[in-house]
């Protein structure tokens, strides 16, 4: 994947002032303006094995050899984003909106319009800064703990774990098979200038609630959580240039959640979560590998299936390897393997709570295609697999087929 891409991912997934010319600019006023996204759709089909009822599982079917069929956008939401910048009183500042318009639909309205096309609004902040001290951003962006392992994961161009997700604004990519997502979050965060290539950014965030996601029953009374306090996240990194290049990183996050115990009886506890991985590039060839491990962490997303009815925290890791090789004519080549694992209680004995899934895993290769400067045409397969503390299991193949351009 040439530069050009890679500056226009950067751009279409976490626009900012630092990647302003990302996109197409001009200039109004005392301003700058950048316009930046993309689109993608693919044809995604998917062949279960098994239907096994795993709560959390990210592997389904309806039954035995069962296919499902759909168009849909990838990891990376079809994106529409615009960034303004300028300088004033020795302060570099902007502003960024955006929003991701769906491509899957299954049933049709009068007029022609369709259902299910999800919509949705991922970023609205500000920043102000200057070079020699940092920079502050303060609104609704992209998670600082688990971003950067996103960011890495080479099924962001394509769509990894897509089953049922026609009507869903994404599919899944890697998310809940070697990392937590990180998600779009309110959040006032600062970043350190570029320390000879050490940076580091800390931020407090709005405090997000915590679900046991075991039954309708079990959710409503257990998916309380903590507004009192605000969660913390942080992630530091070096990273260095040359023949050898890359980067490392590690990274936090942290966050009460209170009355989580069934029937809301004030239980308090703290989820706290540490990361770390590597990316490091020499010739054509990109090495990823990452790794997390938290208590009242959760898996697939930030909290979700963190504590037990009880209130008492799960614990959970997971991590993911990745290789891709760009051979001469262009083409990016990527094998990735990861897997996010769930650990149950003493409270989880029930017939129900054996059905939580205690492993998601997946194997994805692809092939990734620059046809021309912005437009990249996809091929991908995904074996995921999933399994439950009680031993049972679910296996999807996913096959997927499509092209995503920036702009």
């Amino acid at each position: 994947m040439n530069n050009k891409i890679k500056l226009a991912v950067a751009g279409a997934v976490l626009a900012s002032a630092s990647v302003a010319n990302a996109g197409i600019t001009w200039d109004a006023g005392e301003w700058t303006v950048d316009m930046n996204g993309n689109v993608n759709a693919f044809a995604i089909m998917t062949n279960a094995e098994d239907s096994n009822v795993i709560n959390g599982g990210l592997a389904t079917g309806k039954g035995n050899d069962d296919d499902t069929v759909g168009i849909n956008t990838g990891l990376l939401p079809s994106w529409l984003g615009f960034t303004a910048t300028t300088r004033q009183n020795d302060l570099d500042t902007s502003v960024t909106i955006s929003f991701q318009p769906g491509a899957g639909n299954t049933t049709a309205l009068s007029g022609g319009n369709s259902a299910n096309a999800a919509t949705e609004n991922r970023q609205a902040f500000l920043t102000f800064g200057d070079k020699s001290w940092g920079s502050v951003k303060v609104g609704k962006d992209l998670g600082i703990f688990g971003s950067t392992a996103i960011l890495n994961d080479m099924t962001l161009l394509g769509v990894g774990a897509g089953n049922s997700t026609v009507g869903n604004t994404t599919t899944l990519g890697r998310i809940g098979t070697g990392y937590v997502y990180a998600d779009w979050i309110g959040q006032i965060a600062y970043t350190t200038p570029n320390m000879n290539g050490f940076q580091a950014t800390l931020g407090i965030t709005q405090p997000w609630k915590a679900n046991t996601a075991l039954s309708t029953a079990t959710v409503s009374s257990a998916s309380t959580g903590s507004n009192d306090e605000f969660g913390f996240q942080g992630q530091g990194s070096f990273s260095w240039t040359g023949d050898f290049a890359g980067k490392v990183w590690a990274g936090f996050f942290s966050q009460n959640v209170e009355n989580v115990a069934d029937g809301g009886t004030g239980s308090s506890d703290t989820s706290t979560a540490l990361e770390v991985g590597v990316s490091t590039s020499i010739y054509n060839i990109n090495l990823v590998a990452y790794g997390y491990s938290g208590e009242g962490l959760g898996t697939t997303s930030l909290l979700g299936d963190a504590y037990d009815t009880t209130g008492e925290a799960r614990d959970s890791d997971g991590g993911y390897v990745q290789a891709t090789y760009v051979i001469p004519m262009g083409t990016k080549l990527g094998v990735s393997y990861g897997v996010s694992k769930l650990d149950d209680n003493a409270s989880d004995s029930t017939v129900l709570g054996q059905t939580l899934v205690e492993e998601n895993s997946m194997l994805t290769v692809g092939a990734y295609h620059p046809l021309t400067k912005h437009l990249n045409l996809v091929a991908e397969y995904s074996h995921v697999e999933a399994e439950a503390h009680n031993g049972d299991s679910n296996e999807n193949d996913v096959i997927a087929l499509g092209a995503i351009l920036f702009f």
